[in-house]
């Protein structure tokens, strides 16, 4: 998400970043860049005015700080106005004091909105220890009720159904019922999406609301639809009264303006991120991370956070010291590409590492993608375990005919592989050594290709 905007802000900003000084022709200039970024990244155009005017304000204004050079500060303004613009904080969902928390879905059809219900639950029972339970209301869609129920069953949650018959409201409250009989205190209410907005569908949410009280109402919005969000959006706080978004399909926008503007347009809070089609890849929405990555700045909290989630600290510890020694092989590259798989798509993990696009020189995040990572797997199970450790022996012809025969792919595509992984031995040795400037001016490509 966000490339094309995130390459055009930082070619905008690449020519202040080491100004020693900051001319108001120069901010003149930046703010111009700036501007045409965001409308092609279909953000809502009073959205950009109101944007590039603060940028331009307190770049000209009184605002000065020591430890930063002009250049520099104009970055971390623009940092900043893009984390306003999309919240500013983190907003979490709140539960109720007294159980079930009742949180109700709205949104189109085809936005992802079922598919967000049973990643909610899955979220919750996680990350807070409920007992999640869903409530199938789309009396329209069939297959909406056998999908969720297919969620429910694929992440062991119990899912209340009563078909097309009755009346969605109905439906709604007999489940919250249902749940807190059964001692669930967590209800998500899956409600009836459209292909266009209509009278009637806002009608029925109003029923289904007022029928179950819910604590939290979300709207379920797919970023790929660009300005079409932005409407979307209007027309639902008008009568679903939504407290909170839930953006999906993040990994599938490169232009992203809709999550731009929501926020400023509705005045009310991304709440969730959605990406990717594991049932793990759901988040809170972090508006100051996401500035971050789309600045280029990578986002090392979540990355983090996320290899806790997947990694033991020992044994994250131990990978980390063989890391910096120079004794990292392919068993242990092999163990951190399974734990990535696990982390998520490979191109959203990447897009968290700071300043990575250019220390890639020109390789695109797309080029470094799961599929490559595959092939890379292939390659290393297709080695003994005696080459795995000892990577030299690999040097010899023979071996790694036989490896790109066991794994569909060349000779030269395993001694390309071995080269590389060579190098970053070498430049990870350097690191742990504190080398010249601890990292090298020029890094190796990384070995997913």
């Amino acid at each position: 998400m966000f490339d094309t905007l995130s390459e055009r802000l930082g070619s905008a900003l690449d020519g202040v970043r080491g100004s020693g000084t900051l001319t108001e022709d120069q901010v003149k200039k930046v703010t111009r860049e700036i501007r045409l970024a965001l409308l092609e990244a279909d953000v809502n155009y009073g959205v950009v005015k109101e944007f590039v005017g603060n940028v331009r304000e307190r770049a000209t204004g009184a605002e000065v700080s020591k430890a930063l050079s002009p250049g520099q500060q104009i970055v971390k303004i623009v940092n900043e106005e893009l984390a306003n613009l999309m919240g500013g904080q983190a907003s979490k969902l709140t539960f109720a004091s007294r159980a079930p928390t009742v949180v109700m879905l709205a949104g189109l059809n085809g936005h992802g909105k079922t598919t967000t219900a049973g990643k909610l639950a899955l979220f919750a029972r996680k990350n807070s220890g409920k007992s999640p339970y869903l409530v199938a209301c789309d009396t329209y869609r069939p297959a909406a009720i056998e999908q969720l129920q297919a969620l429910g069953k694929e992440i062991g949650v119990p899912v209340y159904t009563e078909g097309t018959g009755p009346a969605p409201e109905e439906i709604a409250e007999r489940g919250v019922k249902e749940a807190r009989d059964g001692g669930y205190d967590f209800v998500i209410v899956d409600t009836a999406g459209r292909q266009v907005l209509d009278q009637g569908m806002m009608e029925e949410i109003q029923r289904v609301r007022r029928a179950v009280k819910p604590h939290s109402v979300l709207l379920v919005l797919d970023v790929v639809t660009g300005q079409n969000a932005v409407d979307v959006a209007r027309a639902f706080q008008e009568y679903a009264d939504f407290d909170g978004m839930v953006l999906t399909k993040l990994d599938g926008d490169a232009r992203g303006g809709a999550a731009l503007s929501v926020v400023s347009v509705t005045g009310r809070p991304i709440k969730f991120a959605s990406e990717g089609e594991k049932m793990g890849e759901f988040d809170y929405f972090y508006p100051d991370r996401m500035a971050g990555r789309i600045l280029g700045m990578g986002d090392v909290m979540t990355l983090i956070e996320k290899a806790e989630s997947q990694m033991d600290r020992q044994e994250a510890e131990s990978q980390s010291k063989k890391l910096l020694a120079g004794k990292f092989d392919f068993e242990d590259f092999l163990k951190q590409m399974q734990m990535i798989k696990k982390m998520g798509p490979l191109s959203s993990l990447l897009g968290m590492i700071p300043g990575l696009n250019k220390q890639l020189q020109g390789a695109s995040l797309d080029d470094l993608d799961d599929k490559a990572l595959g092939r890379v797997e292939a390659m290393i199970t297709s080695m003994t375990v005696q080459e795995r450790r000892n990577p030299r022996l690999l040097q010899n012809p023979s071996r790694a005919r036989r490896i790109a025969r066991g794994s569909g792919s060349t000779q030269q595509d395993v001694q390309k592989l071995v080269k590389q992984f060579g190098q970053m031995q070498k430049m990870m040795k350097q690191m742990g050594k504190g080398g010249p400037g601890g990292v090298p001016k020029r890094m190796p490509r990384i070995p997913f290709r």
